[in-house]
């Protein structure tokens, strides 16, 4: 037979076709996220779980809500995670999106001598004065007057916060200003803030660590970095006058007294809500988006999240995350269709 380049070269197009049909087609294998370390103990779970079904892997830098905030908005990764929301006018500005990832909530933690877990009460106004200095010892009579069955040391009060942009400093300090006019007019609310006294360490990470090590200090972290760290925290008074402990059913308490589906961009604010249950700092980590990334990259991620609100709500809970309302991540879909269109 002599050879035909336009028939055989027909037949080896048909079986490249077919040959390619008989393999499977892997989907986009890495999504790259940044930004906050309060969420980063439930997308590091969710991320494995999602390697193992789909061979998508999640490679997430836990560097704080500020750097997560900054590195979306360069385009650097395909999302950022804050635990601060941005205001819809800011979202417009930048061409981003943002939703909400689940609920949870951050507490006082300290190392202090003879002083487990839970034994130390403060409330609001009190750990706003703590913060700002104005309480030098751990005996001082303020502190005394809600612990007296407790022996507290005659020692010095060493605060601890964080060192980078943070959402969970955000969190912390929005329910101080919320609770001390002092510490609203003095310091305020942001990812960073002016700290009149202590030193910072750099992420949930890092503030956990020093309290762990060094005794008569005081710090702020996400409460999934107490449970994982076996670190003493305080029980608060929350708005009801409450004593109450930290506690998924807690930051769902704080959480049911808001509407996601009824707030622009889904901007709320969890702190100090009130109920007799209610965890006073609460909160939520959201996960932002440009709206002009590409598709399959916006696709990708809403994947991966949409997944973990499907498929991942055991995990959640394992670490006293809360998951969102099937009427949220039905709202968060439609916000997805009309912003990015997917």
């Amino acid at each position: 037979m002599l050879f035909d380049p336009k028939r055989w070269g027909a037949r080896l197009v048909l079986l490249t076709l077919a040959s390619a049909a008989s393999v499977p087609v892997l989907a986009a294998t890495e999504i790259t996220g940044a930004g906050s370390t309060w969420v980063n103990p439930l997308v590091t779970k969710w991320s494995a779980a999602y390697a193992v079904q789909t061979g998508t892997k999640v490679n997430y830098q836990s560097i704080g809500s500020g750097g997560g905030i900054a590195q979306i908005q360069a385009g650097t990764v395909a999302f950022g995670a804050s635990d601060k929301p941005l205001t819809p006018d800011v979202l417009r500005q930048h061409q981003l999106i943002q939703f909400p990832t689940a609920i949870a909530g951050e507490d006082i933690v300290y190392n202090l001598p003879g002083v487990g877990p839970g034994q130390l009460i403060l409330s609001g106004p009190l750990v706003a004065d703590i913060f700002m200095g104005k309480l030098k010892k751990w005996n001082d009579p303020a502190i005394k007057r809600l612990n007296p069955h407790l022996a507290l040391p005659d020692m010095s009060i060493s605060v601890i916060h964080r060192s980078d942009g943070s959402g969970t400093t955000f969190t912390f300090a929005n329910y101080l200003s919320k609770v001390s006019p002092e510490w609203k007019a003095k310091v305020g609310a942001d990812t960073a803030v002016a700290w009149p006294t202590g030193f910072g360490g750099k992420g949930n990470e890092g503030v956990a660590a020093y309290v762990q090590r060094i005794r008569g200090t005081i710090g702020y972290v996400e409460f999934a970095y107490i449970l994982e760290n076996h670190m003493s925290y305080a029980r608060l008074i929350n708005s009801a006058g409450r004593v109450v402990s930290p506690s998924l059913q807690g930051f769902q308490a704080a959480a049911a007294n808001v509407d996601f589906t009824k707030a622009e961009d889904f901007y709320v604010i969890l702190t100090d809500q009130p109920g007799a249950e209610s965890w006073p700092i609460s909160g939520c980590t959201w996960q932002i988006l440009r709206t002009a990334a590409p598709k399959d990259v916006n696709q990708a991620v809403t994947q991966f999240f949409l997944w973990g609100f499907e498929h991942g709500q055991e995990m959640a809970k394992s670490i006293a995350f809360g998951p969102l309302p099937q009427s949220t991540v039905e709202a968060i879909q439609a916000y997805w269709k009309q912003h990015l269109g997917i």
